[in-house]
């Protein structure tokens, strides 16, 4: 299992941010860059990079993330309010994935252009659920798909990674989804990527026996409650 530290941007500083909401920040540094380094010494298998500004619509980093990936020589996925055909192209000259998730619920044509002249490998679909059904746009707008069907229908359109966040535990510290987790890993031709809500080295554990591929890692993290080499030694 992947072990991946996320990095969220926010006015080119390092936050987390609690069930999403922009009012509900922790800053933890000025310097996004020096943690993307820090976390690559410690042994991340890569590294996931949210523009938050870009997601809520207010501005963009990905000058900052375009830094990020030359300093470091772990891969790097972009994610974060890649809307456009132009953003993501663009994201993926510097980038080794994309997050895409509102763009692939409401532009399938889009979706399906980049995947053609990029590859399929290169895209994680990103279903982010909110009371089981997931959401879209800064998790602002229901899409009414429940996470499984959701996850299904791009299975059937040859994608195979998968970013699943529950809302209501991201950056809550009260233990992931395991109940989505295993469903969604139980889906022939998946890998999924565990984000939201853990909390200690047992979630880890708890991650990896659901079958996921990789774990994001991010108030734990910040907050010293876990280390990136003690979950290595669990991964």
């Amino acid at each position: 299992m992947k072990v991946i530290p996320a990095i969220d941007i926010m006015d080119n500083k390092v936050v987390r941010l609690v069930k999403g909401d922009p009012k509900n920040k922790t800053v933890y540094s000025s310097d996004p860059v020096g943690m993307a380094k820090k976390w690559e010494k410690a042994g991340a298998d890569m590294l996931h990079v949210v523009d938050l500004d870009a997601t809520l619509g207010t501005g963009s980093n990905l000058q900052t993330i375009q830094k990020i990936t030359q300093s470091v020589s772990i891969p790097v996925e972009s994610a974060g309010g890649l809307r456009t055909k132009e953003m993501i192209e663009n994201a993926l000259q510097f980038s080794s994935k994309v997050v895409l998730g509102t763009i692939a619920f409401k532009n399938i044509e889009i979706l399906e252009e980049v995947s053609k002249k990029f590859g399929k490998e290169r895209i994680v679909i990103s279903t982010d659920q909110m009371g089981g059904k997931i959401v879209i746009s800064g998790w602002k707008e229901s899409t009414g798909i429940e996470l499984i069907q959701g996850v299904e229908s791009f299975v059937r359109l040859g994608y195979s990674q998968f970013l699943i966040t529950t809302v209501e535990r991201d950056g809550t510290l009260h233990g992931p989804d395991l109940d989505s987790l295993q469903k969604a890993c139980s889906i022939q031709n998946t890998n999924v990527i565990a984000s939201g809500g853990i909390s200690n080295l047992q979630d880890i554990v708890n991650v990896k026996k659901c079958g996921a591929a990789a774990v994001i890692l991010g108030k734990a993290l910040y907050d010293g409650k876990i280390s990136v080499e003690e979950v290595k030694t669990l991964a």
